[in-house]
């Protein structure tokens, strides 16, 4: 009988306890994994359970690699996440087990009295229910804890370290208060006398506790991070409305003071050619020809934020000796706000104007910013030279970028090839508010966006 138990743990158990543990850690990486991984999986970790003793930090430390393993190969998540929630999958299962053994042993000397056979067997079962403690607290994790972005990897050392020092922790209390006063007996259940049974149980809730107020702790940071990242673009925003408005106020005073002396200019223009005077006049009208070209933007790209920082930033670089050269046009009426245009092109074009700036005493410094409409898609690219040997990292203001561009369903993509830097970003812009996602928000027709 003793047998037939030792077979049904080993492997149905063995088996439902892998399985369970590796679908909450695909549900964790959020990834979709046909069944037939599943059963190799299984079969792979049973493999492993006849090669390596039961219980064994090999035991371990193996099993945590197969998740890492199927995490990056077949989940296809990267590898901070996979070595992340791995070590977290297999902490809580360690953890559950133990808690369960420490209620088993504390009331196995009440049953020590009947049968010992069937008490023996009733314990076996009894020791498979850590299984739902342990899908109880996966579902937890996954619930209130489960939170990770890959742009916050930095961090992933934070909870991994804690979760470490929790197995291993608990390793040492089994090994030094269990490791010398088991006794098993005649149908192999383990029975303790001498241990603080009682303290080991707490030990271990604390344990479990433990790991989820690191848990909470960890998403607690991920949210301040989130936070930085939104106040950086509120930031970015404020920065952009003020250039907007400085800019959009500056030419109104212009525009201001040429039509109070319009009518002087043409009072003057009107005697000259009366006098005679053709050529003066024509000079004259040249004259107010290059005053009315500072009042128009430079470039036109049907935006008129993007034409006051395409004027700022490109005119702020031409003043540098550095080669400029603009190509875009933006869609007339789209769900795209200006605010998030400005981000693109602010962050971008400062990056360019900076690594153009380090480039100084080189005749190749330029800057290009080129726009292609395609359907539903806009594709901005920003170009200019740079000196270096790739990128170091990305800085707040490619961060920004790119959560522009996930804001609409777009990427953004960094290529260096050379002295030629290329910042690509792609965004969805439905031109027609049907077709429009409900999570953008409220978008205005166009008849109501004319001033």
């Amino acid at each position: 009988m003793t047998d037939y138990i030792d077979v049904f743990n080993t492997y149905v158990m063995g088996s439902a306890q892998i399985l369970t543990g590796f679908y909450f850690f695909t549900k964790f990486l959020q990834a979709k994994v046909r069944f037939s991984f599943y059963l190799i999986f299984s079969i792979v970790c049973l493999a492993m359970i006849k090669v390596i003793p039961s219980g064994s930090l090999m035991e371990f430390f193996v099993y945590v690699l197969l998740l890492i393993v199927s995490g990056i190969f077949v989940c296809h998540a990267d590898w901070m996440a996979s070595i992340l929630y791995a070590a977290l999958t297999v902490e809580i299962m360690q953890i559950s087990f133990d808690i369960v053994d420490s209620l088993l042993t504390i009331l196995y000397p009440f049953f020590s009295s009947f049968h010992q056979g069937a008490v023996g067997i009733v314990f076996s079962v009894l020791g498979n229910m850590a299984l739902l403690l342990a899908a109880l607290c996966y579902h937890m994790a996954y619930r209130y804890f489960c939170d990770y972005e890959t742009e916050n990897k930095r961090y992933v050392l934070m909870i991994l370290t804690p979760v470490f020092m929790i197995f291993c922790i608990g390793e040492y209390i089994s090994s030094t208060v269990y490791g010398n006063v088991i006794v098993t007996d005649e149908n192999g259940l383990l029975y303790m006398e001498d241990a603080k049974h009682y303290q080991i149980l707490a030990i271990r809730l604390l344990a479990l506790a433990s790991l989820f107020c690191v848990m909470a702790a960890y998403k607690k940071i991920l949210q301040n991070f989130r936070l930085s990242m939104e106040l950086s673009l509120l930031e970015q925003e404020e920065h952009s409305l003020n250039q907007y408005v400085e800019e959009t106020r500056e030419r109104y005073e212009k525009t201001k003071s040429f039509r109070h002396d319009i009518k002087n200019h043409m009072m003057i223009v009107k005697e000259l050619l009366q006098n005679g005077k053709p050529q003066q006049a024509l000079q004259y009208i040249g004259d107010l020809e290059d005053m009315t070209k500072e009042l128009s933007f430079p470039y036109c790209t049907n935006n008129p934020v993007a034409d006051i920082l395409l004027g700022n930033k490109l005119g702020r670089a031409k003043r540098m000796g550095i080669d400029v050269h603009c190509l875009l046009a933006l869609p007339v009426h789209c769900f795209v706000r200006d605010i998030d245009f400005g981000i693109i092109l602010s962050n971008a074009l400062d990056n360019a104007v900076c690594a153009c700036q380090k480039m100084e005493g080189s005749a190749d410094r330029y800057i290009q910013v080129t726009g292609r409409i395609q359907g539903d898609f806009l594709l901005l690219e920003i170009e200019n030279s740079f000196r270096g040997n790739g990128l170091s990292g990305r800085g707040t203001g490619l961060s920004n970028i790119e959560r522009v561009a996930k804001k609409y369903h777009g990427a953004m993509q960094v290529k260096t090839q050379g002295n030629v830097f290329t910042l690509s970003v792609l965004l969805i812009i439905p031109q027609h508010p049907e077709r429009i996602p409900q999570q953008f928000g409220s978008y205005d027709a166009p008849d109501s966006r004319k001033s």
